[in-house]
């Protein structure tokens, strides 16, 4: 219990930078929305070229996060050799890549088709690579167990990019039309998306300087067998990362190759991946839980006990995704909100992108095994699988059900992926999951959502919304009999207030 209290103080912690930061990331939805129409496909420009930026990320990485915590907590090895090594391997790996994008610019961006704005694609092929290289510095201080310095970093990195883009899509575009000779000077409206890429740009390369005490102190001497040993430990989590960061951008690269109108495809998938924004919480929750989970789990591996709190955390991980994927629904007329009227069309989406991500944290949990084992092939094997399926769906689907064809397929790819990994987990190396409690809350989850679900459209959204109040509280009334009970609580209260 002391272990997942443990995990509980990080999450939050970690959960805090990443929800608070998310939601004030939400600000630039509405503000995007806002400025961009539908009609316009401006949106849809964005939400293309940040999926290839999510995958590139993954590839300049190439599992080394994971591999840092592996070997960091491996006994006999120096941690600061380990960093200072795996900083060296991604660095190097972020520069060429760089380099070789700007070298073939014009071929790349036309292929991409964005031949009238390869600027677009340098901007973000430099900020990536920032990005890359600061993920190895936010696992050094995850791994030194320095969650406010992180949190703070994440915070300020969105602040900045929030008051940025706040000050040049809807502050400066006013002033142009009033002062055009004066604002020139710092904003032109011919820019328009672009500037979403070069604030960007801007506010990851100012982040690195406040590494500058994270990487000064270290000696960067490369060890050679160490870089073999890790390589040969990280390629299949760089298969298995591909796998799995296609399942959550393939299809937002796919859509527009596909559908048969190009112009209408950016606009189609604009309205898809706005909306998807509101299914995002989800992936908040099992961000934060990764961040706590992933080093706690590798220091806790030489433990008796350590598949019985495996077991325990993947239980409260469902119990809180489900309350929250039942929030997120109770309030959708609140929450709808964030994104202009023209792209409330695409809200269905949101309880399958949502389910799907709560697979997705469901399969990251039972990746562990195999992580513990150094058999992170399976995981290459696994989430190839789920992306195969996901990518077949959006292939086959796409050109007759829009973006409907994206949600699905998510959806079907997390839960091939998960279910594999679930039975192999449990032949190569078994953990005792309460699989009774976990299929009851979750049906207990179904059903009240879909109560919230067959309620009359004609009723008014606050009744609507008293009404999926009540059943949240359901849920969270079964929730404190089942597995928090209050009554120990208010008794260790009350002995406590007795006390002399």
């Amino acid at each position: 219990m002391t272990e997942l209290k443990s995990i509980a103080k990080d999450t939050a912690i970690y959960g805090l930078s990443s929800i608070v930061g998310r939601f004030l990331n939400y600000l630039l939805v509405p503000l995007y929305t806002a400025q961009l129409a539908a009609a316009s496909g401006g949106y849809g420009v964005i939400t293309n070229i940040y999926a290839y930026v999510a995958l590139i990320l993954v590839l300049l990485t190439f599992g080394m996060e994971t591999t840092f915590f592996r070997f960091a907590n491996k006994e006999g090895e120096d941690p600061r050799n380990i960093y200072s090594t795996t900083l060296i391997l991604v660095g190097t790996v972020a520069l060429l890549f760089t380099t070789g994008i700007l070298v073939f610019l014009p071929a790349i961006s036309s292929a991409m088709g964005y031949a009238d704005h390869p600027e677009y694609v340098g901007m973000m092929a430099v900020c990536v690579a920032i990005d890359a290289f600061q993920s190895i510095s936010f696992a050094w201080l995850r791994f030194c167990h320095r969650p406010m310095k992180f949190a703070a970093l994440k915070l300020l990195f969105i602040i900045l990019n929030i008051t940025l883009n706040i000050l040049y899509f809807a502050v400066l575009p006013n002033l142009y039309e009033q002062y055009p000779d004066t604002i020139g000077w710092i904003y032109n409206p011919q820019t328009g998306v672009g500037y979403a890429f070069s604030l960007n740009l801007v506010c990851t390369a100012l982040i690195t300087i406040f590494f500058w005490p994270e990487l000064k102190e270290f000696r960067y001497k490369p060890d050679a067998q160490l870089v073999k040993r890790m390589l040969r430990y990280s390629w299949p989590i760089l298969v298995l990362g591909i796998a799995s960061i296609l399942n959550q951008t393939a299809d937002k690269m796919i859509f527009p190759l596909v559908y048969d109108d190009g112009q209408g495809g950016k606009v189609q998938l604009g309205i898809y991946g706005a909306c998807v924004k509101v299914a995002m919480i989800m992936a908040m929750i099992t961000q934060a839980f990764r961040y706590a989970y992933e080093p706690f789990v590798f220091g806790k591996a030489k433990d008796r006990d350590c598949r019985e709190t495996y077991a325990a955390a993947m239980k409260y991980f469902i119990i809180f995704t489900l309350l929250a994927f039942l929030c997120v629904m109770g309030y959708i007329d609140i929450l709808k909100l964030i994104i202009a009227p023209d792209y409330r069309e695409g809200l269905r989406v949101v309880p399958i992108v949502m389910a799907a991500e709560i697979m997705m944290g469901v399969y990251f949990n039972l990746s562990f095994w195999y992580k513990l084992i150094d058999r992170t092939i399976w995981g290459a094997w696994f989430s190839l699988a789920g992306c195969s399926v996901l990518i077949a769906v959006n292939l086959i689907f796409i050109p007759r059900y829009g973006y409907m064809a994206c949600a699905w397929g998510g959806f079907a790819g997390y839960a091939t992926a998960m279910t594999l990994s679930y039975i192999v987990g449990q032949k190569k190396n078994p953990i005792a999951y309460p699989m009774k409690d976990i299929l009851i809350y979750t049906a207990f989850a179904a059903l009240l959502y879909g109560g919230m679900e067959l309620q009359p459209a004609a009723w008014h959204p606050v009744a609507r919304m008293g009404a999926n109040t009540v059943l949240i509280l359901l849920f969270v009334t079964y929730i404190i009999r089942k597995d928090f009970p209050i009554e120990p609580i208010i008794h260790n209260i009350k002995s406590k207030l007795r006390r002399p």
